[in-house]
């Protein structure tokens, strides 16, 4: 990476203050130390690995305990192409001091890739950078990822920024208003204190170190955040009171767009801030650079902030201050101070606005204002083309009431605009190309999407929102309870509900009955394998309706909206579930694994059946929903929305 593309011209962050100390540095053999008065961080030089974090009179909040390597750094996971993954903790080899004033610090660790390095490490040049501020009770990291077009392929799986912090003092955790507790220790989960369960990340404990825990479950997964929601998480302590926490004040640099799921905190205990990753999309989430392709990317900065409390005063305070800390980053993206040009900065970049409308003639003859769409900048690409989108930038909002939108602070760059509207299937694309140059303002006008639709609607189950929890989720185990899900509007987080299905069905499967059945009660939330002794069989679901006149000069169309597939296959049979061919097969897709990573839902898709009027009869009609695939517990799908639309009308 050419060490001459950084801006010389620094521009201080409206949140400093210029009355504490100045930023100093600390160069040591083997160390370097940044240092502003308020709290100091050490960092492996030239590894750039962060050992320790010194604030508030704790002399390091990392886990000391464990090796350098393992307390604050950058990871990732690759592969060659058909190769096996490699784990990689990110040692730079080369240090330098890219800015030094009294108001701010950024330093570089930069790992060069040659030749010589082939099959060892990544085809990439890492350039981590991390920055401190005068009177900023916290710092920054980000790093730009460079592979040059001469260099081999690569599959890059995940990449992430992760801190271990002290086990001992780092017990109550909080990702959201209503999703924070207090956590058990990392040996709770080992053998002897923890039984391991379905799958390694999912352990009952049995005999954790704190009594009040026992006979719950500990599982990451269930502590997962759509990118949207996950701005700032972490942990608080409670002697002193400090609070740790990783704010990431924008989406652009993660991939698959808005709702994609990935991980937070957990039990380490552990934060993370996560950039790529296949977790609920699986193989479609990986991003594959070819031999002959150029790519570069930056992620970050992301914002470690650090906040303490007055003994005596309510530590579950810093949560609150956390949030509003958040909101002042977010409001100050993107970062004026970051030194690398390649990371652009607000002048450089371009905006976009417009309104979206919806014009559906079976639901309304006027058009009707897209509220609350996600509308959305992303790569040239085809319809819904987004959500596995994982090697460039996005930038999403969303719409109001009156569907009026507008994207700020757009990188430079091609893009097509994307939307997709909560009540509406499918996705919306805007054919022409979005070209963002600096300083451009495009305003786009009034943009209209047709949803698929050929005829009225007959029935439907489920409402359109690219999820499934609008369905019947079961109570859990008892003897399998997360407390802090219990009377929770996320509910579906709770370990072991698709074995709730065999229980409700163990000799029959689902039946759904249009005007009798109500899918909050009747229509399970998954539709999964039962299981009968030690092994699985395939399910077949059946929706019942009534015809009360057949139209013979026309199709009729199914629309099936699936909100998660797991190694499944989806067939459709109509009247006959006997027939060796069914009518529509989706093949075997999916590998989102949102079943039993508590997700509900995992990748959209979105399938239209159409059903000749010869299948059907006037009178009782039944729609088979077969998913034969039945070797694992968690082969299935959730449904997001299904209809049945009569013929077209005049």
């Amino acid at each position: 990476m050419d060490p001459g593309t950084d801006s010389g011209k620094q521009v201080l962050q409206n949140n400093t203050c210029p009355s504490m100390p100045r930023v100093r540095l600390h160069i040591q053999d083997r160390h370097v130390v940044l240092d502003n008065g308020i709290l100091q961080v050490t960092l492996s030089k030239p590894g750039g690995i962060v050992t320790g974090i010194q604030y508030n009179g704790i002399d390091n909040l990392l886990e000391f305990r464990n090796k350098e390597t393992n307390r604050g750094y950058w990871d990732l996971n690759w592969s060659a192409p058909g190769g096996k993954g490699i784990f990689d903790v990110i040692e730079g080899t080369n240090f330098r001091v890219v800015v030094e004033n009294e108001e701010q610090i950024e330093l570089s660790f930069l790992r060069f890739w040659d030749s010589s390095l082939e099959g060892k490490y990544i085809p990439l040049n890492i350039d981590k950078r991390f920055i401190m501020l005068r009177g900023s009770s916290g710092f920054y990291s980000y790093a730009i990822y460079e592979h040059l077009q001469e260099w081999p392929a690569f599959c890059l799986d995940q990449t992430r920024f992760t801190f271990k912090l002290r086990k001992e003092k780092f017990r109550y955790m909080a990702i959201a208003d209503n999703r924070q507790r207090h956590m058990p220790l990392p040996e709770d989960r080992m053998t002897g204190k923890g039984q391991p369960l379905d799958y390694p990340e999912a352990v009952l404990l049995v005999n954790p170190m704190d009594p009040e825990l026992q006979g719950e479950v500990d599982d990451k997964y269930q502590y997962s955040c759509e990118n949207k929601d996950l701005r700032v998480h972490g942990w608080i302590c409670y002697a002193p009171p400090v609070g740790f926490w990783v704010i990431t004040p924008s989406d652009e640099f993660r991939s698959g767009g808005p709702i994609k799921q990935n991980l937070s905190s957990h039990v380490g205990p552990t934060s993370l801030a996560m950039f790529l990753s296949g977790h609920y999309a699986g193989k479609y989430m990986v991003t594959s650079v070819g031999p002959n392709e150029p790519w570069k990317k930056v992620f970050g900065p992301v914002f470690i902030y650090l906040n303490s409390a007055v003994n005596g005063d309510d530590p579950l305070w810093l949560w609150e201050d956390a949030k509003i800390k958040m909101m002042g980053e977010v409001r100050s993206w993107p970062y004026s101070f970051p030194a690398s040009e390649d990371f652009q900065k607000s002048e450089q970049r371009g905006s976009v606005c417009g309104r979206l409308l919806v014009l559906d003639r079976y639901v309304s003859k006027d058009y009707i204002p897209a509220n609350g769409a996600y509308v959305g900048l992303a790569p040239p690409g085809d319809i819904g083309s987004w959500q596995t989108e994982c090697k460039d930038y996005q930038f999403w909002t969303k719409s109001d009431e009156e569907g009026y939108f507008s994207i700020p602070h757009v990188r430079t760059g091609n893009y097509n605009l994307y939307a997709w509207v909560p009540g509406f299937i499918g996705d919306f694309r805007y054919d022409t190309a979005v070209t963002i140059t600096s300083g451009n303002n495009i305003k786009m006008g009034d943009l209209v999407y047709e949803p698929p639709r050929d005829g009225p609607t007959l029935w439907e189950i489920g409402i359109p929102d690219r999820s499934a929890a609008e369905f019947y989720i079961p109570d859990p185990y008892p003897m399998y309870l997360n407390k802090l899900f219990v009377n929770h509007p996320e509910r579906f987080r709770q370990y072991g509900l698709w074995s709730r299905y065999t229980e409700l069905y163990p000799n029959e499967d689902l039946v759904y009955t249009i005007g009798v059945s109500d899918y909050r009660k009747d229509w399970f939330f998954a539709h999964i394998v039962r299981k009968t002794g030690d092994t699985y069989q395939g399910t077949t679901w059946q929706i019942k309706f009534k015809l009360d006149k057949l139209d013979q000069s026309s199709n009729y169309k199914l629309r099936v909206a699936i909100a998660s597939a797991t190694l499944a296959e989806l067939q459709v049979r109509v009247n006959d579930p006997n027939t060796n061919r069914p009518l529509f097969t989706t093949g075997l897709i999916g590998r989102d694994n949102a079943i039993a990573r508590h997700g509900i839902h995992g990748l959209y898709w979105l399938y239209h059946v159409n059903i000749p009027a010869t299948k059907l009869i006037e009178g009782e009609n039944t729609i088979f929903l077969k998913q034969p695939r039945c070797t694992g517990p968690f082969q299935g799908f959730m449904y997001d929305y299904i209809r049945l639309e009569g013929p077209p009308s005049s």
